[in-house]
């Protein structure tokens, strides 16, 4: 492994880290809806991004760039180690093919398939894709970058699937909210990505609600920032939104209305 992004992994890893602690550190303060919010997108924000950024310095190893697993191999599983959501890295090929921590080598499954590999394999980064993952069966959010050659050409692409369920509980534990209060995370198809409760998660709205309220969901998630109200299964809630410029999510903080 090279020591130089060894060592720029490790500063890389420990910033995400102490960011996660710094929050972490604040939990036994109750936050107010705004601040929350601002919280709760900016935890998400950071933790996916740190990944992309530190999968950029992995790809421009020399390592990566052989296209060889016995070779890069040494630079995931650190990876792998130091990811506070116990995340699953992969190194892909360009037939689909992949090799993966979670296994230890090559698995028997293709991402060909995905929507994500022609993005890669045109040399495009990938921040918050939604997957059920083909090793694991975990509801994954994908962030993955491709490994160019000298030439520009793709030649692999290193790939994390960060486990939905253990961010929501990252998240869960770095703030208090009431028990009347909620934190979720829509795509722009109102599909829930992250939430407190997490039984509804990677499922739309409507789907936890009925029709109607997935409808009314999607013409409120046209403005950048704002806020709600509506009733879910009976209960009435006020909800505050903002969304990301980043992944194009819609982080909400809800609330039972007395």
């Amino acid at each position: 492994m090279s020591k130089f992004i060894s060592i720029i992994i490790s500063a890389m890893l420990a910033l995400c880290l102490l960011t996660g602690r710094a929050e972490g550190k604040a939990a036994s303060v109750r936050l107010g809806p705004e601040v929350a919010l601002g919280a709760f997108m900016g935890l998400v924000e950071e933790h996916l991004a740190g990944i992309l950024r530190t999968e950029t310095v992995i790809a421009a190893s020399t390592e990566a760039k052989s296209a060889s697993w016995d070779e890069v191999r040494p630079l995931l599983e650190r990876f792998r180690n130091d990811l506070p959501t116990d995340a699953t890295v992969w190194f892909m090929m360009p037939d689909g093919s992949y090799y993966s921590t979670e296994k230890g080598g090559l698995t028997d499954q293709n991402l060909c398939d995905r929507a994500y590999f022609a993005k890669l394999m045109a040399g495009q980064d990938i921040l918050g894709e939604l997957v059920i993952s083909k090793s694991t069966g975990q509801r994954s959010i994908i962030v993955a970058a491709p490994v160019l050659a000298a030439d520009g050409k793709v030649v692999a692409a290193v790939g994390v699937s960060v486990d939905a369920v253990r961010l929501a509980g990252v998240v869960d534990s770095s703030m208090t909210l009431p028990e009347n209060a909620y934190f979720y995370a829509l795509d722009a198809n109102t599909k829930i990505v992250l939430h407190r409760n997490h039984a509804r998660m990677f499922r739309t709205v409507a789907e936890v609600g009925d029709e109607s309220l997935g409808d009314a969901f999607k013409a409120v998630m046209g403005k950048e920032h704002g806020s709600f109200d509506y009733v879910l299964n009976g209960k009435k809630m006020t909800s505050i939104f903002r969304k990301s410029p980043a992944l194009g999510w819609y982080f909400f903080i809800a609330q039972e209305r007395k």
